[in-house]
């Protein structure tokens, strides 16, 4: 499905995909943060991909493959699938370009980027929601593209796509007036940490590359264990920018090669990253954009005194995921705790039990459905801490009080139906 010119991307070919970028992408400012900086005691430094033109990276692979393959290859069309950003990317260059483009996302995609893609795209693209996940998606423009001779424009796995996006490392390159020591990427597929890759190996071999990666979806992370590419069976999709089952067969050759490790960030991590980033730095980062950010404590230690550019992949965050976030991070943060609570059915039960409460102790949430045939009564309670370490006091006093409940948020099984 992919047109291939050459064997492995380079240099010369990501220097000409600048060129063919030109006038198309912004280049992106590589700013010195002074919170983060002073936090981790380093100089943190973050590439702002969220200011792109589309709110993230994927335009740069998007628009230079299509622009590489020449005028009758595009004639049938291009067809893509992607959770989103991708989308964004084909849709734009589509309208600019002015092809005809079929495009496919999973119907869990975020509203926002589903609007976001037709908005780029207008009368030039067709949108289709097809399954649960990316891939399901992809197999759907897989039968697409054989059906209609389109040209496939893959998210990652493309060597066109890859040098595209690899005028990321370019820009960082240039504007760094200072040696990188650390470069923090973000890995989905992992197209853009293969271009990326390309680039510093080259010009700056001494730079450590850490690819990133959420905990749910550990595609690159579990493929470089095991020594070849495997597809995952089950994959959390809350960083939907980085959450696929499987990574590339190109992307998987260099990352093996380039990167010097990958590191996995709990999703509950990513989402405080994306509440700090914007109370604290006004930044508007989706989950798979905060994840080089969420990363900098799991290297806290190793990155003291050195110069660190964390790249902000996207920005294209649903406001409606908001609450989500907020409930991911306080789960994660240890504020927020639930349990089953069984209340005897007298007067004065549930006025015992405040008692118990501590004084920055919250209830966030409460379900009973009394039942006059039963002693006890259960009930789903959320607690919200202002501490942490209010946790171990509020269960001694549960224990002293003899109330009887059941701690949830260590059973999986039964809280992802609840939360």
């Amino acid at each position: 499905m992919t047109t291939q010119f050459h064997s492995a991307p380079t240099l010369d070919n990501i220097f000409l995909a600048a060129e063919r970028l030109r006038g198309i992408i912004n280049h992106t400012p590589l700013l010195y943060n002074a919170h983060l900086s002073e936090q981790y005691e380093a100089n943190i430094y973050l590439k702002r991909e969220d200011l792109q033109t589309v709110r993230s990276y994927k335009i740069r692979g998007a628009y230079n493959k299509m622009a590489s393959i020449g005028a009758e290859a595009l004639a049938g069309g291009v067809v893509c699938a992607s959770a989103g950003n991708h989308a964004q990317g084909v849709a734009y260059a589509c309208r600019k370009m002015q092809v005809k483009g079929a495009i496919f996302m999973p119907t869990t995609t975020p509203a926002q980027k589903v609007k976001q893609v037709r908005l780029f795209g207008k009368e030039w693209v067709d949108v289709l929601l097809v399954g649960d996940t990316y891939d399901d998606a992809y197999h759907a423009s897989v039968v697409y593209q054989k059906a209609n001779n389109a040209t496939f424009v893959h998210p990652f796995d493309d060597l066109q796509v890859i040098e595209g996006q690899g005028t990321v490392g370019l820009e960082i390159f240039k504007d760094a007036d200072f040696k990188v020591d650390y470069l923090l990427m973000a890995i989905g597929g992992g197209g853009l940490a293969s271009g990326i890759s390309t680039v510093f190996k080259q010009l700056s071999p001494k730079t450590k590359l850490i690819g990133v990666e959420p905990a749910g979806s550990p595609t690159m992370h579990a493929s470089m264990e095991a020594g070849s590419v495997v597809t995952l069976e089950h994959i959390d999709k809350f960083v939907d920018g980085a959450a696929v089952r499987r990574a590339g067969d190109i992307t998987f050759d260099i990352c093996s090669k380039s990167l010097d490790k990958v590191l996995l960030i709990p999703e509950g991590k990513v989402c405080s990253t994306i509440l700090q980033l914007y109370n604290e730095e006004a930044i508007v980062a989706e989950p798979a954009g905060a994840l080089t950010v969420a990363a900098l404590d799991f290297v806290k230690d190793e990155i003291k005194g050195k110069n660190v550019v964390a790249l902000i992949s996207g920005g294209n965050n649903d406001i409606t995921r908001t609450e989500e976030i907020k409930e991911r991070s306080l789960l994660y943060e240890g504020l927020k705790h639930y349990f089953i609570i069984r209340f005897p059915q007298r007067s004065g039960a549930f006025r015992e039990f405040l008692n118990v409460l501590g004084p920055n102790d919250d209830i966030a949430r409460f379900e009973y459905v009394k039942k006059t045939n039963k002693e006890q009564g259960p009930a789903l309670v959320g607690i919200e801490l202002k501490y942490r370490e209010d946790f171990e006091p509020l269960i001694s006093r549960m224990d002293e009080n003899k109330v009887v409940y059941e701690y949830l948020n260590d059973q999986q099984d039964l809280f992802q139906f609840l939360v």
